[in-house]
């Protein structure tokens, strides 16, 4: 779905222990191609990043005496960019959204060969309501150079979110060529998404990401979707600092 940014910080929790002595941030930058907004039958090309703290492989706390799980406890960030009904005809009548930083946290279990995990956001701007998504990777590193993960993902939306942004007003409807819509709480999308990294050097890498995501429920039926299925593209380059001594 549509979000420049992902952004996931951890933070110490009290009573477990931690399993990175070496703090690292991993930033990455370049370009998406993504569904102009939620529901369009076309895409658009612009800049898209990533800013995450810590190695993919390693949690913040350890499970267990076998030190092979952990549980990673973080921020989660997603930028999602404005709609505005000028750009597109199809839209015209319709009110115009601005952009939106949602704000949350995050927790992941991590395994030697998969992760799953859940966040929770709240949005600021176009929209001022909770999401939460879920997924899983499984993880395969051939070798120190290439790293490849992928898995399913779920979004939830609850009614403030679905209404905004799959929603169409009485007055909309009048100004518009849509019937006036009620999308309610649920799942707004199912899908898959897979990521490729190969790193070039310990430090610089490039990272290639492939989403696929079908609307689901209210978001589904709205009279503004042009097409359920969403697909986008990205492609960035990485790079890791390190803090440890």
């Amino acid at each position: 779905m549509r979000g420049l940014m992902i952004l996931a910080l951890g933070f110490p929790m009290a009573g477990l222990a931690q399993t990175n002595d070496s703090p690292s941030i991993f930033i990455g930058l370049g370009a998406r191609s993504a569904p102009a907004y939620f529901g369009a039958d076309s895409n658009e090309t612009g800049i898209t990043g990533r800013l995450r703290r810590g190695e993919t492989s390693a949690g913040d706390f350890a499970l267990g005496d076998s030190g092979l799980y952990s549980l990673d406890l973080g921020g989660s960030l997603r930028l999602v960019t404005a709609r505005t009904a000028d750009d597109h005809a199809e839209l015209t009548g319709l009110g115009d959204i601005d952009a939106t930083l949602e704000v949350g946290g995050k927790v992941s279990f991590i395994a030697p060969q998969y992760e799953v995990f859940t966040a929770l956001r709240y949005g600021f701007g176009g929209h001022e309501a909770f999401v939460a998504e879920v997924g899983g990777d499984f993880v395969y590193t051939p070798d120190e150079a290439w790293s490849m993960r992928g898995g399913p993902r779920l979004l939830w939306g609850s009614d403030d979110y679905a209404q905004t942004y799959f929603g169409v007003t009485a007055a909309e409807a009048t100004a518009s060529a849509f019937d006036a819509y009620d999308a309610g709480a649920g799942v707004i999308s199912a899908g898959i998404a897979a990521e490729v990294m190969y790193q070039v050097t310990p430090d610089w890498g490039v990272l290639g990401i492939l989403r696929y995501d079908q609307l689901q429920g209210d978001a589904a039926d709205s009279p503004i979707v042009q097409s359920k299925d969403q697909t986008s593209v990205s492609l960035m380059v990485t790079r890791r600092f390190n803090f440890g001594l």
